[in-house]
């Protein structure tokens, strides 16, 4: 990737998606196509000072590049609707699965790499494990239409004969991290925690609703979108093998690490209330989720990722607190 090569980001407005926009334009790259249904005024402050060549309306995307064959180099597919709690199947299609064959498909012919959002929602339960086997993907059994319509797309894509010259679809596990203000319910449990504590000095956990985990034990694989951005900009920097990739830590942790972690940072007693699962998803709540990464490491990948406590502390102290974006 050169500095005046032309990349459009999808969903770049949203919550990774703006921070891979900063994050490019820290690398040196300016010559951004933002493509995103821009007239969410919530997530205008995500994209102030990102420096980019043009922005276009997702529904204009597709007539956008006829107009300008030959013009974009690569291609970051991360727009999707992501509400879980959204249960029309028919809304996840639309944008998850048939706008991302669309995007395939452009990238095929004109041949031009591509790195996607997949899910970790896709593991379902973890019946079948969190490796990210393209050989577990067509029996896997996601819990939501968010996830369906994710995994959909995973074996659609491997089904495909023909492809982009490079193509990654990563399965992204628990990210948090700056510029989710906007994202409602669905934000990271860090920002709901760090307001509640600001508010009340006290957090709500989800009660344990499974023997098998005790309240606030349930784990998951929190990673920090530094780390998330990163992995997206190495695998189109390096184009190993094309394929799913898991794009988590490895590690995961408990809810309990994960609230403890903010009261450090803000030098204050742990304090947890324990409130039931609301019942719209307590049925499809995971108590475990921790990506396999022998796939990512085995291509190469060496970075480190931030550990729980010092992304929770970055991003309360240098965003949270002071209402910062990246």
């Amino acid at each position: 990737m050169q500095s005046n090569d032309v990349i459009v980001v999808t969903g770049a407005a949203g919550f990774i998606g703006s921070y891979l926009v900063g994050f490019l334009n820290h690398m040196g790259y300016e010559q951004l196509i933002l493509v995103d249904d821009f007239s969410n005024i919530d997530k205008s402050p995500n994209l102030a000072d990102k420096k980019y060549k043009e922005k276009v309306h997702r529904e204009q995307f597709f007539e956008w590049q006829a107009s300008h064959p030959g013009l974009i180099n690569y291609i970051f597919h991360l727009g999707a609707r992501t509400d879980t709690t959204e249960m029309d199947y028919a809304v996840h299609k639309k944008w998850n699965l048939d706008y991302s064959k669309k995007i395939w498909e452009l990238c095929t012919t004109d041949n031009i790499p591509l790195v996607y959002a997949s899910s970790a929602a896709t593991y379902g339960n973890g019946e079948l494990g969190y490796k990210d086997d393209h050989d577990i993907v067509q029996d896997l059994v996601p819990l939501n239409p968010y996830g369906l319509s994710k995994n959909q797309f995973d074996i659609w894509a491997l089904e495909q004969r023909t492809a982009p010259p490079f193509w990654a679809g990563l399965k992204f596990f628990n990210v948090y991290g700056p510029n989710e203000y906007h994202k409602g319910r669905m934000a990271s449990v860090i920002f709901h925690a760090f307001n509640q504590i600001t508010e009340t000095g006290a957090v709500k956990l989800f009660r344990s609703h499974n023997p098998d985990y005790k309240d606030g034990e349930q784990i998951r694989d929190f990673i920090y979108v530094k780390d998330v951005v990163n992995v997206c900009y190495w695998l189109m920097q390096r184009q190993p093998a094309s394929g799913l990739y898991n794009t988590g830590t490895g590690e995961a942790r408990t809810f309990i690490d994960l609230v403890t972690a903010i009261f450090t940072t803000l030098q204050l007693p742990v304090n947890i209330r324990f409130v039931d699962t609301p019942l719209d998803i307590r049925d499809k709540y995971q108590y475990f989720t921790e990506a396999d990464m022998t796939k990512l490491h085995a291509a190469g990948y060496a970075h480190p990722f931030t550990t729980l406590e010092e992304g929770v502390s970055d991003y309360v102290s240098q965003y949270l607190q002071s209402g910062a974006y990246y």
